[in-house]
């Protein structure tokens, strides 16, 4: 049985900005301005691969974090720079070390392959789409620093985790085990359920809206249009 389609990546981003504004400030200060396209391209181009289409969308939206943050439940978002910069170093880690760019056994994943993008990382583990060919391209996974890719527990796409993120923050749930809280500075942070501090400061459980947001604003600048806002008023 096949997936239903998720929602674009731009109205998945608009909810997640819209929330995080509302009930979050600090952790929305934090999400840097739409990517340059050009250098979408270029990464591209240094890469030697397209780019799925809901991750262009996505760093379009948000050129990852100006800090880091807990905007997401994963690891967070990389920049255009930072997502090039992390590939080249796995790239070059790996080289022709079998042990290495070679599964371990029939079935497994490497330590790395050229054709993952590590959209997000934290601690050197990234979260990575698979853009090798076949009917699972385009997939969320983990490369873990210390140990081998693996996809059991993924998404089949980042439309899919964006929309499974901003369901969660406008109307409860959790995603991959973990639950929105506002810490006592203003920011989102996910953990799991019945946590009530960190690091010595107490954690509120977020709210959810009384009502669905199916869609909302994006970044505002002071004059009230939205960052980055082209004439069309999108981003």
């Amino acid at each position: 049985m096949n997936s239903p389609t998720p929602p674009p990546v731009r109205s998945s981003w608009d909810r997640i900005d819209g929330w995080l504004r509302e009930h979050a400030p600090a952790s929305y200060e934090n999400l840097a301005r739409p990517a340059d396209p050009a250098a979408v391209e270029a990464a591209q181009a240094e890469l030697g691969l397209r780019f799925p289409a809901d991750l262009t969308d996505s760093l379009l939206c948000h050129d990852g974090l100006l800090n880091w943050d807990t905007v997401l439940p994963g690891p967070p978002p990389q920049s255009v720079a930072q997502i090039v910069d992390h590939w080249r170093m796995c790239v070059e880690i790996a080289g022709d070390d079998k042990d290495l760019c070679e599964p371990f056994r029939p079935g497994a994943e490497p330590w790395w392959h050229p054709r993952w993008i590590p959209w997000a990382q934290s601690d050197g583990d990234a979260q990575v789409i698979d853009m090798r060919e076949g009917p699972q391209q385009g997939r969320l996974g983990t490369a873990c620093h210390d140990g081998t890719g693996h996809f059991d527990d993924g998404w089949p796409s980042l439309a899919a985790y964006l929309a499974e993120v901003a369901d969660a923050l406008d109307h409860g749930g959790l995603v991959d085990g973990y639950a929105p809280y506002l810490t006592c500075d203003g920011g989102l942070w996910w953990a799991s359920e019945g946590k009530t501090e960190l690091n010595g400061d107490p954690l509120t459980p977020a709210p959810a809206p009384a009502r669905g947001r199916t869609g909302g604003p994006g970044l505002l600048e002071p004059d009230g249009t939205a960052r980055g806002a082209g004439p069309s008023g999108r981003r």
